[in-house]
């Protein structure tokens, strides 16, 4: 009787381990699936963090060419209107697009006063750049058609 119930236990032991088996290789399988979509989430949460410090590195630059140009008006463009002298007024817009490049007015206000000079192919360029900033501009385009027709 005692070799039955060694054979009986030893079969439940048996019975056991495969079970024990079984599930250790479901858990593994499991914890593999897991630790897969652990790393998908990692790799998504670094892509938006990345996008994250675009978007402010995006804002600083933006931040700072709004200051930019806000200093280029307040010292170079409202000059450059209320002076008589010409050549400072070319100047002043020149020095004040060399802070802040893409004011489409300053363009066309530098473009005016260029032919205004007889100054036409450097006219013609800041009418152009002004019209590559804002394609919009009926004003620009009017100088610069009026420009190409004059050659």
């Amino acid at each position: 009787m005692k070799l039955g119930k060694i054979r009986l236990a030893t079969g439940y032991f048996a019975t056991l381990i495969l079970a024990a088996m079984a599930l250790c290789s479901c858990l593994t399988a499991e914890l593999e699936k897991q630790a897969a979509t652990l790393k998908e989430q990692e790799a998504e949460i670094a892509r938006q963090r990345k996008e994250i410090e675009a978007l402010r590195s995006g804002q600083q630059a933006q931040g700072t060419r709004l200051r930019d140009c806000n200093r280029a008006f307040r010292e170079y463009f409202e000059p450059a209107q209320t002076t008589a002298d010409g050549d400072r007024a070319v100047a002043l817009y020149r020095e004040g697009l060399a802070i802040c490049p893409d004011d489409e007015v300053a363009h066309y206000e530098l473009g005016r006063l260029l032919a205004a000079q007889g100054r036409y192919p450097e006219a013609r360029a800041e009418f152009e750049s002004a019209l590559k900033i804002n394609p919009d501009f009926t004003d620009a385009r009017a100088r610069l058609e009026a420009l190409r027709k004059q050659r």
